[in-house]
């Protein structure tokens, strides 16, 4: 699944998460002050850039060239380490180019969020009838808000088509390696939808996961001074009174909490939709050859294969009624839990509208950041189930045991096939 496609993957991924955190480490305790130091900083007191000159404000400037050249450092390392790897420039450059795509969007979030406090400072001025105000003081403002949007539409549509394209050469090398041991992998139950099928779903899957997390963690980590910033016009909270950097410890605690909840609720789900793959694959087997032999798909058979999949369903249907609960009810007091936290500010009248905007949005994407479980678990079962599927391939290709469930489906086609050979002509 992986080594088709990236450079040792083992070695790959953990040298990723290494260096992430050196990067990071290194900029907070050496680059952030050395830049300072050269002179990339803002005036004391400047107002946050709410426009696309946001990008070139000296402090951002310095930030991205850090950024680009320690993306750089790793892709050539790697480019040495593993020149011979045909997919090198797809698996390490290409999931290089999507990290600095997807950092650009966490900072069009920071911009959409400091363009909300004059926008709302400017309605809930017109709405209180401060003079001076007039049409094109709003207009002037969203002219700002089009130009941002489009420069983000426009990298996120070329971002779309080059991730597809990414996502296919996952899969077509993937697709390779399987086919190349094809001998050793044919006799496994479903073998021609794994490779035709699950291949494509656990590239995308899976991408689609990777991209969510390295957002939640970009999110997080750019969100997180600007929350505890907002934290500072938050004095009181329900219940506790005055709490230092409120927001900051409330999104931690409602975070962890949903994400514990979920986690509990949905912890039998990733098996019994491996179970309904397999028994969906057994029972489209059976018509697959009752269309080619007479003596296939007779009604028992198919009766005690649907029979299979009805009750998995079944099973599968009652384990989400009871996580959808849980699910829903959570995100019901989502939408509700930080209007309560700020109803003492909000009544003490400590925040303008416009403030108001820019805690939901930090709290937002905070506490987002930190529910990555939340928002991904449906797609993470299904991600496990497709590799559990996959799993049984690379048992085969090394020469390990199977998993049980496949060695399980393997004895009773033997016992099968027995019976048919022994059955009266």
């Amino acid at each position: 699944m992986f080594h088709s496609f990236f450079p040792r993957p083992k070695l790959f991924f953990t040298s990723a998460a290494i260096w992430t955190v050196i990067t990071i480490l290194a900029w907070y305790f050496v680059f952030d002050g050395l830049g300072q130091s050269l002179g990339f900083t803002m005036p004391e007191g400047s107002p946050d850039r709410y426009d696309l000159t946001y990008f070139l404000m000296p402090t951002n400037i310095w930030f991205y060239s850090y950024f680009a050249i320690t993306l750089l450092l790793f892709g050539a390392a790697w480019s040495v380490l593993d020149k011979h790897n045909p997919w090198i420039g797809w698996s390490v450059w290409g999931s290089l180019l999507i990290i600095a795509v997807t950092y650009f969007g966490v900072q069009i979030s920071v911009i959409f969020n400091n363009w909300r406090r004059p926008f709302f400072d400017l309605m809930q001025n017109a709405l209180g009838g401060k003079p001076g105000i007039t049409e094109w003081n709003f207009y002037d403002l969203m002219v700002i808000f089009a130009q941002v949007a489009f420069l983000s539409m426009v990298v996120s549509i070329l971002t779309d088509f080059f991730t597809s394209h990414y996502i296919f050469r996952w899969r077509t090398a993937m697709n390779n390696f399987y086919m190349s041991k094809w001998e050793k992998l044919r006799h496994i139950e479903g073998a021609s939808q794994r490779v035709q099928e699950d291949t494509m779903r656990f590239s995308s899957t899976l991408e689609s996961l990777g991209i969510s997390l390295i957002t939640s963690v970009m999110t997080f980590v750019v969100f997180l001074p600007i929350l505890l910033g907002l934290s500072s016009y938050v004095t009181d909270i329900p219940f506790f009174g005055q709490v230092p950097y409120a927001l900051f410890w409330a999104a931690i605690f409602w975070s962890l909490f949903g994400t514990v909840l979920l986690a509990v609720a949905g912890i039998k789900l990733p098996g019994l939709n491996f179970r309904n793959q397999r028994v969906e694959a057994a029972y489209r087997k059976e018509l697959v050859y009752g269309e080619d032999h007479a003596d296939r798909a007779q009604p028992l058979t198919v009766m005690e294969l649907f029979g299979n999949v009805r009750k998995n369903y079944f099973r599968m249907y009652w384990h989400y009624l009871y996580f959808n609960v849980a699910r829903y009810a959570y995100l019901q007091a989502d939408a509700l839990f930080l209007i309560f936290l700020l109803v003492p500010t909000i009544v003490a009248a400590k925040i303008t509208l416009g403030i108001w905007q820019q805690i939901s949005t930090a709290f937002g994407q905070v506490s987002s950041s930190l529910q990555y479980l939340i928002s991904s678990w449906t797609t993470i079962i299904e991600l496990l189930s497709i590799h559990k599927r996959l799993q049984a391939f690379e048992a085969a290709i090394d020469g390990e045991p199977l998993p049980e469930i496949d060695r399980n489906y393997l004895v009773r086609e033997a016992e099968g096939g027995e019976m048919a050979a022994n059955k009266p002509t």
